[in-house]
């Protein structure tokens, strides 16, 4: 099996009608060559930003040509989160340093 990369997919098409939007977000459901994680929008200016899992951003592409999706940017993306950076995150590792579980 290939490696999963994480990739964020722009889509800026006002013109397209909400419905067919939503129509398309079933078949991108059932894609068996990538998975569709999540989608954030504005669905006044028709703006999506797609978070993907695919093996490269070819695979991509060539669904949304497939379906007849537009989009304006595919790129490979990794994710951080406020957690990361704070208290919290420092409390983990000293907890997790002295786990039972360490290294599982």
């Amino acid at each position: 099996m290939n490696k999963m990369l994480k990739y964020m997919v722009v889509h800026a098409d006002s013109h397209t009608p909400w419905e067919k939007v939503e129509e398309n977000w079933a078949k991108l459901a059932n894609v068996e060559n990538a998975t569709w994680v999540r989608t954030c929008y504005n669905k006044e200016k028709g703006i999506r930003y797609c978070i993907w899992l695919a093996p490269n951003a070819k695979v991509l592409a060539t669904i949304f040509e497939e379906l007849d999706i537009a989009y304006e940017s595919i790129i490979e993306v990794e994710e951080t989160v406020p957690d990361l950076w704070g208290k919290k995150w420092q409390e983990h590792l000293e907890a997790d340093a002295t786990a039972d579980t360490l290294g599982f």
